[in-house]
């Protein structure tokens, strides 16, 4: 029997302990019911999809925090938390799933993963080891009726675009900073809190998009004007569309697209050749007046360089959804009230990771893990399979 046959063979008939030993020589084989575990789930998001599945069919631990191995200790925390289970739900790459880790997890018969991107799930262990892998693809359940979920895949759709705007709106308009001002307590007979600065105005503005973008002006390792040119007739626009009759979406160098761009926003996958792709030149070379917004992953930036420049207010923001260690330490510099923004410091907006927090989406994805479980518990096929 092969690791998959047995993966949907103990889905059937329950998992079976070692068998007990009785005085007369004669064993009982113990059945224990499987167990799953949702980690990472900070808003509960999973509860409304798994509340049917019965206790005695299968026991279900939920994990609203994160524990992040940056150290030995903490290493061994996760390992324990997560080795008495058969079946671990992740969101994302929010606690990541190396080869170290899973070799420590004799129980884990199946790894739920959602998303579309993996780059920190080691597959290759995971196949070694005859630990299926599945997918959540964020169109929602194959036996519901109605309509499916946009696929975030082919573009247009993707919540974190939306977050992208909202964030760069948020920090060009000052909404951040005004809504704290107003909500302010004062002491009596203070002045009235109301305007804390001027507002900066995006019309004419160039856009710089660091990969593959969509946008105005975009630099990529791969990227041609052609590559551009395409995108624009893909976006219903003409290609030669931009000011005095120049390409609607420009491909630069790295170097122009920082010297010349009014707003700088990264869209790239996290990876070794793109980690610290921003480094202390490329933002040195930023407007005074520049903004910056990175909704992709905290480690394309050299965060020592942007520290520095922000807090030498060299560039007018930073608005970030993103960063090296998640969720935010508490004392993490990004953290500090009425800091950021005052005193010749840059204005600098954050917000915990939303780009992809959807209720849309992360509800589909849940849906989806749920049916896999689902079809696991009843030694059906499982869907969306990586491994």
């Amino acid at each position: 029997m092969t690791n998959e046959e047995f993966n949907y063979y103990v889905g059937v008939f329950s998992l079976s302990e070692p068998a007990l030993q009785h005085d007369d020589g004669s064993t009982t084989t113990v059945h224990r019911t499987p167990k799953l575990a949702i980690i990472d789930d900070y808003l509960n998001t999973s509860a409304a999809h798994f509340s049917h599945i019965p206790p005695a069919k299968l026991e279900i631990t939920t994990f609203r925090d994160t524990i992040v191995p940056l150290n030995g200790v903490e290493t061994s925390r996760l390992v324990e938390r997560l080795r008495p289970f058969d079946l671990i739900s992740t969101v994302r790459e929010r606690t990541a799933f190396p080869g170290s880790l899973l070799a420590q997890l004799p129980n884990l018969k199946l790894l739920l993963a959602t998303g579309t991107q993996f780059e920190q799930f080691d597959l290759a262990s995971a196949r070694k080891l005859g630990i299926p892998v599945v997918a959540a693809p964020g169109l929602g359940r194959t036996d519901s009726p109605g309509p499916r979920m946009p696929n975030i895949k082919k573009g247009g759709a993707h919540p974190t675009t939306q977050h992208t705007w909202a964030l760069l709106l948020a920090l060009a308009r000052n909404v951040a900073m005004d809504d704290a001002a107003l909500k302010s307590e004062k002491a009596a007979g203070s002045p009235v809190t109301w305007q804390t600065g001027l507002a900066t105005g995006l019309t004419g503005m160039t856009l710089g998009v660091v990969g593959l973008g969509r946008l105005v002006v975009s630099w990529s390792s791969s990227l041609t004007q052609d590559k551009a040119d395409q995108i624009a007739v893909q976006c219903g626009l003409s290609p030669d569309d931009g000011v005095d009759g120049s390409k609607t979406f420009r491909a630069v160098d790295k170097a122009e697209l920082f010297g010349s761009a009014d707003v700088v926003s990264l869209h790239c996958v996290l990876s070794p050749r793109s980690r610290g792709i921003v480094g202390p030149e490329d933002l040195g070379r930023m407007k005074p007046s520049a903004l910056l917004v990175n909704t992709s992953r905290g480690p394309l930036i050299d965060q020592t360089a942007l520290l520095s420049v922000l807090e030498n207010g060299s560039i007018g923001g930073a608005a970030l959804d993103v960063f090296d260690i998640e969720p935010l330490p508490q004392d993490s510099p990004w953290r500090r009230p009425n800091y950021w923004g005052t005193n010749g410091r840059s204005r600098v907006l954050v917000t915990p990771h939303m780009g992809y927090v959807d209720s849309g989406l992360m509800n589909a994805w849940y849906a989806e893990t749920a049916e896999n479980v689902e079809n696991w518990l009843e030694g059906r096929e499982l869907l969306h399979r990586l491994v």
